[in-house]
């Protein structure tokens, strides 16, 4: 009795394994892609699945598409290296399209590093997202640098996690009014994970948003490059979510560390861009460049900061426009705990028909203000995974 106990026992675990083993295989196969990864031609449209880079480099020799239902991981210390544009017209860069996935798995010690085999500013394009969240453009509208879908109604849409990244060399131009930025974020939604990202020699924007609600941690920006002229950060159409722990530095001509819009042809346009910015730091390069002011908010937006220290510019806040000026008078749109250090002018307003319009208001001074983490020194989060700094 007890040997036929036995064998039913046995024959029932084997039985049990073999389901479960068959139920992973299911599984497994049910992730897999029709897309062919090939490391040195990395580019076309990944459909279903999950597509992943292991380790090792890629070559980017084309426009990589995630599509709706489609993941890519990238998992720690991979690189991904655009060749050369000029070799044969196309565009490099990387879009997670609406419904599609990224899990970048970078770590402090083995980062994510998007680059280009071109080691200048506009080397490539960038890393485009383009989510369901809300915008003000309208209900969806068209992503400027891959013409895919962004905006909708679900605030907390997920379009993946992003740990870790490093950005270099972006900012391809197709023209003066179109090009890349580093990371560009259309109508993402708040359920997606943006932390310890890092744009380094971008020739565009570092960090632009396209309305949506998606919240970004730990975030680096440096342009020393003569090439590279435009923001730091950048938002429009919308953005409401929060920003934690950003440290932006220039050493060259370019132009702000934020410019901040609501809506260019609608300044009334809802949702209101109104970000939460807590623990930044911004340095410039003194009264160099078109428009060294610190931060430049205009045509509607909105925004609340807090510890903030802003080093080395022409101009502190700068406030345009009658709409932006109404928040100031408010007292919705503020700044507290503000450090200045070696800002010619503090604050400067002007409405929507140029005339001049004291600001003073939007800000409170803190001399001991730690912005990123360690007042205009390199925050220690930062160390380790970035460079430049």
């Amino acid at each position: 009795m007890k040997k036929q106990i036995s064998r039913i026992l046995a024959t029932t675990i084997l039985s049990a394994s073999l389901f479960m083993t068959s139920c992973s295989d299911d599984e497994n196969n049910s992730n897999k892609s029709t897309f062919v990864l090939d490391r040195e031609n990395l580019k076309g449209e990944i459909n279903d699945g999950t597509v992943t880079l292991e380790s090792g480099t890629y070559k980017l020799t084309g426009k990589l598409i995630v599509k709706e239902t489609a993941k890519l991981v990238i998992k720690p210390g991979v690189i991904i290296e655009a060749t050369d544009a000029t070799t044969d017209g196309l565009v490099r860069y990387i879009a997670i399209a609406q419904g599609g996935e990224i899990d970048v798995q970078g770590t402090a010690s083995n980062p994510v590093i998007m680059t280009s085999s071109v080691k200048q500013p506009g080397g490539w394009g960038g890393l485009v997202i383009c989510g369901k969240a809300p915008i003000n453009k309208g209900l969806t509208a068209s992503a400027e640098v891959s013409e895919l879908t962004y905006g909708g109604a679900i605030s907390n849409d997920n379009s993946g996690s992003i740990r870790y990244l490093r950005l270099e060399y972006t900012g391809y131009a197709y023209n003066s009014e179109k090009e890349f930025n580093g990371l560009s974020l259309f109508g993402v939604g708040s359920g997606t994970l943006i932390e310890y990202v890092q744009s380094y020699e971008g020739s565009d924007d570092a960090f632009e948003w396209f309305g949506g609600t998606v919240n970004a941690k730990y975030l680096v920006a440096f342009n020393g490059s003569n090439s590279v002229g435009d923001d730091i950060f950048d938002w429009t159409e919308g953005w409401t979510g929060t920003g934690e722990y950003w440290y932006g530095k220039r050493t060259n001509a370019g132009n702000r560390g934020i410019e901040a819009d609501n809506n260019s042809n609608n300044h009334t346009a809802t949702p209101i861009s109104n970000p939460t910015l807590r623990n930044i730091t911004l340095i410039g390069n003194g009264d160099t460049g078109s428009e060294p002011q610190a931060i430049k908010l205009r045509v509607g937006t909105n925004v609340n900061f807090d510890n903030l220290v802003l080093s080395n510019w022409k101009t502190g806040f700068d406030i345009q426009h009658n709409e932006s000026l109404a928040f100031v008078t408010a007292g919705s749109l503020k700044a507290t705990n503000v450090r200045f250090d070696n800002v010619t002018t503090k604050s400067k307003g002007t409405n929507t028909t140029s005339e001049a319009i004291d600001v003073t208001s939007v800000y409170t001074e803190n001399a001991n203000a730690t912005g990123a983490g360690n007042g205009t020194g390199i925050p220690t989060w930062a160390t380790g995974w970035t460079r430049g700094l």
